[in-house]
């Protein structure tokens, strides 16, 4: 029924790309990306704003198999200045 639906409208899945998030503040979300705006970005950044400060988390994009594919949360790169005690 879901395909006469498609036909009716003239649009169609074949060609999307289902996309999965994990981790961070987008985990569990699926995205259908429409064929129509290409392949998908290798990285999706994603930025919080709110009273505090603004906080950015990075997605890589990993592929599964045509049209499938996983985007999972870049780990935080530590700065290692800061977390050295000062020499002294």
């Amino acid at each position: 029924m879901a395909g006469d639906a498609r036909a009716a409208t003239g649009t169609s899945t074949d060609d999307d790309a289902v996309l999965l998030f994990v981790g961070g503040p987008l985990d569990g979300r699926v995205e259908i990306r429409a064929a129509r705006h290409g392949e998908p970005l290798p990285t999706v950044t994603h930025v919080h704003l709110h009273d505090g400060p603004k906080v950015v988390h990075r997605y890589d994009l990993e592929p599964l198999t045509a049209g499938v594919g996983v985007y999972n949360l870049r780990p935080r790169v530590r700065d290692a200045a800061k977390d050295e005690p000062a020499a002294g």
